[in-house]
């Protein structure tokens, strides 16, 4: 007899590292306002793990705690499996397992749904039962289950987001400290807001994956993060904050995502960068580690969604939420009620991605040549060429430009340039011959600007 015909509903954990530790905190310290909401206890009664020796310092009296995920997953006492491992092959594999034992999922695995999505979301409905992953976008933000059902009514148009604390502390302390990229990086490593590898963070691979599931969700999109064009914020100076701020300006890591709609035509637009965004606006004031996603829906209108992007608790917070859902629905014999990405399966398909050389805005240039006369009339002869509009030019002088060993040859300044809007496209085939210039000595850094906030 399950735990839920006893009158609790039973969950299994399968990885004790931190969000794990955090979930058994919660599930413990919490589990009289659990119950409160639920009206029946939300009970822990198996945890898996390969590490038995280390003391998280958690309360595991009652539970069974080994090595064995296969036997949790079959465990009749387990209503909810709970996977919290990471990586692909094996969370995969036991999440899988789990639809095929009539288990319901809890997972905060981004990356592993981002690429199997389709396959994990199809085998959950096919076995009936209910996969939740609140946890896998914005941590302690209640954005997924946002966009699922509190924006059911609406045709969502667009959505931007700051998706990634790692690279969004870099960037704030780049900005206010004038200090470079590497520099920053350690310090952020040394706090523990940076992985020892920081590629997946600051390569923009993280944002790639969370972007992936909300836009899957927002628009009925079949999408893997493969398919998003990704650029990270290496190579980014402290010369582009300090123009930047001139031009009225900061420079965040989006997660961008629109839906075109060309008659009966549609098409998606889903891209993550570094983006000039205006001062003025809300997201551009979201700092150090911290999340934010604006959601623009056509009843709605702009909305926005705040808050700790990580960490053992807020994560663990969201865990914990779509476990109590899932209960519900347990007891009510509701499972499946909404989808996972809120579209029906059937409906869900695969739209025609938005080229970036069809972008249209403004550009943020910076051009890396030598200080030589004769030097900015050749660059702006070529863009000029390129009908390609000029709003502003920053000229900065040799010591402000030894910034970094990549900037160029010794003479060299960075031209930072603001351009009229115009396609990506143009702007592309210009940088192609102005970095084959002479007096060019690096290539030249390109940045979208987002206007709309």
């Amino acid at each position: 007899m399950s735990d839920a015909e006893k009158g609790s509903v039973g969950v299994g954990l399968i990885g004790l590292g931190t969000i794990g530790t955090g979930v058994v905190k919660v599930l413990k310290q919490n589990a009289d306002v659990i119950q409160q909401r639920l009206g029946f206890p939300l009970e822990l009664v198996r945890v898996s793990d390969l590490d038995l020796e280390t003391d998280r310092g958690v309360d595991l009296d009652g539970v069974t705690f080994d090595a064995d995920s296969e036997a949790l997953i079959n465990d009749p006492d387990v209503d909810i499996v709970v996977e919290l491992i990471g990586g692909f092959d094996v969370a995969r594999r036991l999440i899988l397992q789990s639809f095929e034992a009539r288990k319901h999922v809890v997972t905060a695995n981004k990356a592993l749904l981002a690429l199997h999505g389709a396959e994990i979301f199809g085998k959950a409905a096919q076995q009936g039962v209910d996969i939740a992953f609140e946890a896998s976008v914005g941590g302690g933000i209640p954005i997924l289950r946002s966009v699922r059902e509190g924006l059911a009514a609406n045709h969502i148009e667009a959505l931007y987001g700051i998706l990634n604390g790692t690279t969004n502390y870099v960037l704030t302390e780049m900005e206010a400290t004038g200090e470079a990229f590497d520099v920053v990086l350690k310090r952020a490593q040394q706090l523990g807001y940076a992985e020892a590898d920081p590629a997946v963070d600051v390569d923009g691979i993280d944002a790639a994956h969370k972007l992936t599931l909300l836009a899957g969700m927002s628009f009925g999109a079949q999408l893997t993060h493969k398919e998003v064009p990704t650029e990270g914020i290496r190579g980014l100076l402290p010369v582009d904050f300090e123009a930047a701020r001139e031009m009225g300006y900061r420079i965040k890591l989006l997660g961008i995502a629109k839906l075109h709609r060309d008659g009966g035509r549609q098409r998606l637009e889903a891209r993550v960068h570094p983006t000039l965004i205006p001062r003025s606006s809300l997201l551009a004031n979201v700092d150090g580690v911290m999340n934010a996603v604006v959601v623009i829906g056509d009843a709605v209108g702009e909305t926005l969604f705040y808050g700790p992007g990580a960490g053992e608790m807020p994560t663990a917070s969201a865990v914990v939420a779509d476990l109590m859902e899932i209960a519900r629905e347990i007891r009510r014999g509701t499972a499946g009620r909404v989808a996972p990405l809120s579209y029906l399966p059937e409906v869900l398909e695969r739209k025609p991605l938005v080229p970036l050389g069809e972008l249209f805005g403004r550009f943020y240039l910076r051009f890396t040549a030598l200080d030589r006369s004769g030097v900015l009339g050749h660059l702006t002869g070529v863009l000029g060429e390129n009908e390609i509009g000029i709003e502003s030019i920053l000229q900065k002088g040799q010591g402000e430009a030894a910034q970094s060993e990549s900037d160029g040859a010794t003479g060299s300044v960075p031209v930072c340039v603001l351009t009229h809007p115009t396609r990506e496209a143009a702007v592309r085939s210009a940088l192609e011959r102005i970095d084959e210039l002479p007096d060019v000595t690096a290539p030249t850094r390109l940045l979208r600007i987002e206007e709309r906030f």
